[in-house]
């Protein structure tokens, strides 16, 4: 008896480690979140934004790079959602919009 009463015992240990593991992966993500709120969004006047050509909607681009299509919301550097504003890795600390466009455009590999 002795043994089942060891085997529960590490049963219950496991469940609970296992569960306060995915609560602190949820909550550590939590702040990555509310930090990309809260960046400012990139101005098209930024000199790293002039210099790669961005704009905040795709479809107003003159450059002849740009084709159809082609977003900040399906560009390998983009991690925002599919609309609104969220981060990119070619301009930290910026928010860039999700139907915006810039030279550096790279379709995300599925």
């Amino acid at each position: 008896m002795s043994h089942e009463k060891d085997i529960e015992s590490r049963r219950r240990f496991l469940k609970a480690a296992a569960g306060t593991a995915a609560a602190a992966v949820v909550i550590g993500g939590l702040p990555r979140v509310a930090r990309a709120a809260d960046l400012p969004h990139l101005a098209e006047s930024d000199p790293t934004a002039k210099a790669l050509g961005y704009v905040e909607d795709a479809s107003k681009t003159t450059d002849a790079k740009h084709k159809a299509g082609d977003t900040c919301a399906n560009c390998q550097f983009y991690s925002g959602g599919p609309t609104g504003y969220g981060p990119c890795q070619l301009f930290p600390g910026k928010a860039v919009s999700a139907k915006g466009w810039c030279v550096s455009h790279a379709v995300k590999k599925a």
